[in-house]
């Protein structure tokens, strides 16, 4: 599983990929850090096709078409707001995980790419949900032939530097 996942840093939004995976608001309108750079390149098509489909709750997700994107569709998920890791933080985020994936097999796409839910202006320890990340996406792609490429879309070296750390973890 781990060579069907890569690790790669730069800016989602230019990914040549079936799917890339937005950390979005339960609003799915927009907002700050990767949610508003999707919405901005995909362009005012996809705020039209998000006001449609009224909302998203956390740990859910959420597929609409990439429009001015290289990407042909968008996966919105809802991670959790980091609280202190003791209401359930670490479930909902692998269940926004686990749903874009299972989003991702539905519609047969082969390759998606997901930002670091969570770990921007929602707080997430960035270490914790980078296992919780690699464990999920590691599980699910052990069962499932879809997705058959996985990437981890990392924005700057400290998040490069953390998921490199859990793939060699990992790969022991």
């Amino acid at each position: 599983m781990l060579r069907r996942i890569e690790i790669v840093t730069g800016d989602i939004t230019t990914l040549d990929v079936d799917a890339i995976v937005n950390a979005a608001n339960e609003s799915l309108l927009g907002g700050g850090g990767v949610d508003g750079a999707i919405h901005r390149a995909a362009g005012p098509e996809l705020l039209a096709e998000c006001r449609a489909l009224g909302g998203c709750p956390t740990g859910e997700a959420r597929l609409t078409r990439g429009h001015r994107l290289k990407a042909r569709f968008v996966i919105h998920t809802v991670g959790p707001v980091w609280r202190g890791g003791a209401h359930g933080e670490d479930e909902l985020l692998a269940s926004a995980y686990r749903n874009s994936l299972v989003l991702a097999r539905e519609h047969e796409l082969a390759r998606i790419a997901f930002p670091a839910i969570s770990t921007g202006v929602y707080g997430f320890p960035l270490e914790r949900a980078t296992r919780i990340a690699w464990r999920t996406v590691a599980s699910f792609l052990a069962e499932h032939p879809r997705p058959e490429r996985v990437l981890f879309v990392c924005f700057g070296a400290s998040a490069h530097d953390a998921y490199l750390a859990v793939e060699r973890e990992l790969a022991r």
